[in-house]
């Protein structure tokens, strides 16, 4: 089978685009299948071998180290370098749109390089235009619609209309969802909240698990430090609750020896930053950015307790990596995590300090119990979740949507969008651009 497979950002590291995008197009590949990656900037590194990227180039307008820059006026090539842009100007995030569009442009001279198209997240509108015309799956690892609530709820009230602005493509993304006949997800409990928040048909919905590399992110019991909690977050934003972890850390350094080691990209001076100094814990939490895969495969081997403090999950590859590396976890009872970790981890209700405080500090005074609950999420981890079973999955769902493509079974015509030229965005994405100005 040959596979276009889509990523509009695929950050390589830590965070769950990159993550899929390198470990399901390896596994595919094990699978005899050609596959071929189409992304955005971060672009992925360390692609199998066998695997071939093709870079669809945008105007990059967060990249390090000077995010929301204003490119030079010779960088600007079209129509969809324009939106881009412009979307940026009046506080939206362009990414999901301006991608889809410009990958829309590419796949229209390669319909007959390719059996199916996976998108990975984007569900932008250019998506509807390669539905007319190739077999197309997407994967949604969980509805972006829950980022906002926790974003808006955390927000002063002059941030939130900005917030409202930023998460302004979700309109765009529901409506691209309703019309994919097959949906991937990674866990029950994503797909139950897709179809609430996104309106989608549950019986578009397939659920096909993350995997991990087992093999690297394994116990290694010489490098375990007592006392070491590690959390990684994908992103610094309220959603992935570090802030509860930090002043559950605050409670307990009393009493126990402890070193936090996080995981994440902080923004520079800001709010964790600032939190962190406050509690006055500069002394015992260190940040990490940027670990290698094997960097954070030691780490987590590192760990006597793992942490996922979030407020909502939609999987959480972290928490299955921690499980893998034997390291004992305490996780948040929220969205998918009870599903995910099973009876191997302590469950606290999320954003409750004190009940994360507790729990951390049992395992912390009981070492017998935390070996106990490391070999349990090891045993699950390689029981549950492996990267050949997901791309087995994958590809069961890619036939079924072969089969629709082929058989014209898939939405109405009248179901899409008119079509467009090349090199119109605004109609490209089925809106005038008074609906594009307001959907990004």
């Amino acid at each position: 089978m040959r596979i276009a497979l889509l990523s509009y950002r695929s950050k390589p590291h830590c965070g769950g685009q990159g993550v899929y995008v390198r470990y399901l197009s390896h596994g595919l590949a094990e699978l005899g299948h050609e596959v071929e990656v189409f992304s955005g900037q971060p672009y992925p590194e360390n692609l199998d071998s066998r695997v071939r990227l093709t870079e669809v180039p945008s105007l990059d307008l967060y990249r390090e180290p000077d995010p929301f820059r204003t490119p030079r006026p010779g960088e600007l090539r079209d129509r969809i370098d324009l939106l881009e842009l412009a979307t940026m100007w009046t506080s939206g995030f362009p990414e999901p749109r301006t991608f889809s569009l410009r990958a829309a442009r590419l796949l229209r001279s390669r319909v007959a390089d390719f059996d199916v198209v996976h998108d990975n997240q984007c569900l932008g509108s250019g998506l509807l235009d390669i539905a007319a015309r190739l077999p197309l799956v997407a994967t949604v690892h969980h509805p972006i619609t829950r980022d906002r609530v926790v974003d808006l709820a955390a927000a002063r009230w002059w941030r939130r209309p900005f917030v409202h602005r930023w998460y302004g493509f979700l309109g765009m993304q529901q409506r691209v969802a309703r019309q994919i006949p097959e949906l991937i997800t990674v866990s029950s409990s994503s797909a139950t909240d897709i179809a609430d928040d996104f309106g989608v048909d549950a019986r578009q919905l397939r659920v096909v698990p993350l995997g991990v590399d087992t093999g690297l992110f394994r116990p290694r019991p010489r490098l375990r430090v007592p006392g070491r909690i590690v959390a990684v977050a994908s992103a610094d934003k309220p959603l992935k609750g570090i802030a509860h972890l930090l002043r559950a850390v605050a409670r307990l350094r009393g009493a126990h020896e402890i070193d936090l080691r996080l995981v994440a990209k902080l923004e520079p001076d800001g709010p964790t930053e600032k939190l962190i100094a406050e509690l006055g814990l500069s002394d015992v939490v260190t940040v990490a950015t940027g670990l290698s895969d094997q960097e954070l495969a030691f780490l987590l081997s590192s760990a006597q307790i793992a942490c996922i403090p979030s407020m909502y999950e939609g999987f959480s590859l972290p928490a299955v990596e921690a499980m893998a590396s034997g390291a004992a976890l305490v996780a948040s009872r929220a969205g998918a995590l009870p599903e995910v970790v099973g009876d191997c981890a302590v469950l606290v209700e999320p954003g409750n300090v004190e009940e994360l405080a507790a729990a951390i500090g049992d395992l912390l005074a009981d070492p017998g119990r935390t070996a106990e609950l490391g070999t349990a999420g090891r045993r699950r981890a390689l029981s549950v979740y492996s990267w050949e079973s997901v791309a087995a999955q994958t590809v069961s769902v890619y036939e079924e949507a072969i089969t629709r493509h082929h058989g014209h079974t898939r939405l109405r015509p009248d179901e899409h969008p008119r079509r467009a030229e090349p090199d119109d965005p605004a109609t490209a994405s089925g809106h005038t651009g008074t609906e594009e100005a307001q959907a990004c």
